[in-house]
């Protein structure tokens, strides 16, 4: 009793969230396909971290379901893409609705607009970066209990304004 310590606070959000981020990988024809199933905020850091392994140039797509906007860029700099993605992350978490994608020859990184992350590749190198990153492996992934369908995003002028701005940033095209 003289030597130990205080007993660390316990939380609702560490006593009842999830062990670990799951995702599922499979092989659809010539495409390895990952889906990842993590938070919103966690998603959004994955997304944004794991651009990191695609070539310097890259293409871009931002749709934004809340203004109905697409933009999109063809040979981009990836640093200058990061760093646009970087400036949206809280937006993106605080709101979500926008889809957003990175796209190289043979890979493609996708974040659907209620935040889900999507991997899409020729190769199944990704399997092995995202059990590096300490998700787990699952055959199939639990139903998400929550989902916003495209009609009802609304609002958010915060975030219609950050996607505007990232795309006049990147001078991508409105199409």
């Amino acid at each position: 009793m003289l030597f130990r310590g205080k007993q660390p606070e316990t939380t609702v959000w560490r006593r009842f969230r999830p062990r670990a981020d799951w995702f599922a990988f499979r092989r659809e024809g010539d495409l390895y396909v990952a889906q990842v199933r993590a938070s919103g905020e966690r998603s959004v850091d994955l997304f944004h971290s794991l651009t990191e392994q695609l070539p310097p140039t890259v293409d871009l797509s931002l749709e934004c379901v809340r203004s109905a906007r697409t933009y999109t860029g063809k040979g981009l700099h990836l640093a200058e893409v990061k760093e646009a993605v970087a400036r949206l992350k809280v937006p993106l978490v605080a709101s979500a609705g926008v889809e957003v994608s990175v796209i190289s020859g043979d890979e493609q990184l996708a974040l659907s607009s209620n935040l889900d992350l999507w991997i899409y590749a020729r190769s199944d190198r990704w399997l092995y970066l995202l059990l590096g990153r300490g998700l787990e492996e699952r055959a199939e992934l639990p139903p998400r209990g929550w989902t916003v369908a495209r009609k009802d995003f609304a609002g958010a002028p915060e975030l219609i304004d950050a996607v505007t701005s990232a795309a006049e940033r990147l001078t991508l095209t409105l199409g």
